[in-house]
């Protein structure tokens, strides 16, 4: 198949298509971006350790006749340009356009829903469509599953991603990176604000409802995992609400030191009022003012921290064998990947494209990751591409 790397010279971009070359059943890579130049340089590198033919095609993503021209030459496309609130939506319809088979990792939850509605669209069309499988979403939402199939009732269901804590303790995430490596803020921090700020998905009684985000939860996990985790917008509450039905709660968490939570919660006021947007308040937050900084120090005091809560996590209660359980989903060995937002995102993508590209994911339609991708197979993948990557279970 052609693949299409939509995208593909940015960070996440060329981890995604550097997988993707290693797959069987490739028989060409275009790396597509709007930066030619980038997309030229990504297409030599990997020509160099691939034996799949690799070219390079400019495309912006705001222009349609262009997105209709590359995916008609398709057979599968490979999207990575964010933020999906802007540009998912649109990126989606054209891959049903075109009749090209696609998956994506989109992070924000209001232009999932808006995607799950393309459902029919893409079903009469033959497209095969997975949307946000990267890590969170994505092996979240797979991890959420394994949590979930170890119960015989589900009350509850979080997944987890860290912030500050974990493999690069002292200092933000590489899931939360705030300079793209040409030095503007970069799209997934201007996505992080949006998450942050005005109301959120999550599922309270078995049903989607919409609060402000950073609202604290705390958990008593299995294995004596146990802290206060804050909410963010995220697709994985909308999907899983849809696809394994929790009766309770279920919200996406950012595993989050107390001081940044404080902080977090000042940008999203000054959001809220309007004193900034999401481009100028993640530029905030890779310089924090003083005048903020103190605003947050005041807060700070009242908060929770994650005590010993693992950095990446599903958790689900309800009952087994007629009792209350919990049970809880990690990932071992991984803190090498997850220390890496563009390896964490785009080996997952990568490695879910081979299940397009056999046959796995078979049947038509938009489809998030935990109701298409084979997470067995998965987790076994990641394991190859990741040495010492593993998946523990406990109850």
């Amino acid at each position: 198949m052609k693949v299409l790397a939509l995208g593909g010279a940015g960070a996440t971009g060329r981890v995604a298509a550097r997988v993707a070359a290693a797959l069987p059943g490739v028989r060409e890579l275009v790396i597509a971006d709007r930066d030619l130049p980038a997309a030229r340089r990504t297409a030599a590198a990997l020509a160099t350790t691939t034996a799949v033919p690799v070219r390079a095609l400019g495309v912006d993503v705001t222009d349609g006749t262009a997105l209709d021209t590359a995916f008609a030459d398709a057979d599968l496309v490979l999207n990575t340009v964010g933020p999906y609130y802007r540009f998912g939506l649109d990126v989606l319809r054209a891959a049903i356009r075109a009749r090209t088979d696609y998956l994506d990792i989109c992070d924000d939850w209001e232009p999932t829903v808006a995607m799950l509605g393309l459902d029919d669209e893409a079903r009469a069309a033959g497209v095969r469509a997975v949307i946000g499988m990267g890590a969170s979403p994505g092996v979240s939402n797979l991890l959420a599953a394994r949590a979930a199939a170890r119960l015989d009732t589900l009350t509850d269901l979080y997944t987890a991603w860290p912030v500050d804590v974990g493999p690069e303790a002292g200092s933000l995430s590489a899931d939360t990176t705030l300079r793209d490596p040409g030095g503007a803020v970069s799209a997934a921090a201007v996505h992080w604000m949006q998450q942050i700020s005005g109301t959120v998905a999550v599922v309270e009684a078995g049903r989607i409802v919409r609060r402000p985000p950073l609202r604290p939860v705390t958990l008593d996990l299995p294995g004596g995992h146990r802290g206060t985790a804050y909410t963010v917008g995220h697709p994985e509450p909308v999907t899983l609400h849809r696809s394994l039905r929790p009766a309770g709660a279920a919200a996406n968490l950012m595993v989050v030191r107390a001081g940044t939570a404080a902080y977090l919660d000042v940008l999203r006021e000054d959001l809220d009022a309007g004193r900034l947007g999401n481009e100028t308040a993640a530029a905030d937050l890779d310089r924090p003012t003083l005048r903020r900084s103190l605003r947050a120090a005041l807060r700070t005091p009242r908060l929770r921290g994650p005590g010993t809560l693992p950095p990446f996590f599903a958790a689900a209660t309800g009952t087994r064998d007629g009792r209350p359980a919990a049970a809880l989903a990690r990932l071992a060995g991984a803190d090498g990947l997850l220390a890496d937002m563009a390896e964490a995102t785009g080996v997952p993508a990568g490695l879910a494209l081979a299940q397009l590209l056999d046959g796995t994911v078979g049947s038509a339609g938009v489809h998030p990751p935990e109701a298409a991708i084979d997470a067995e197979r998965f987790f076994r993948d990641l394991a190859r591409e990741r040495p010492g990557v593993e998946v523990v279970e406990e109850l």
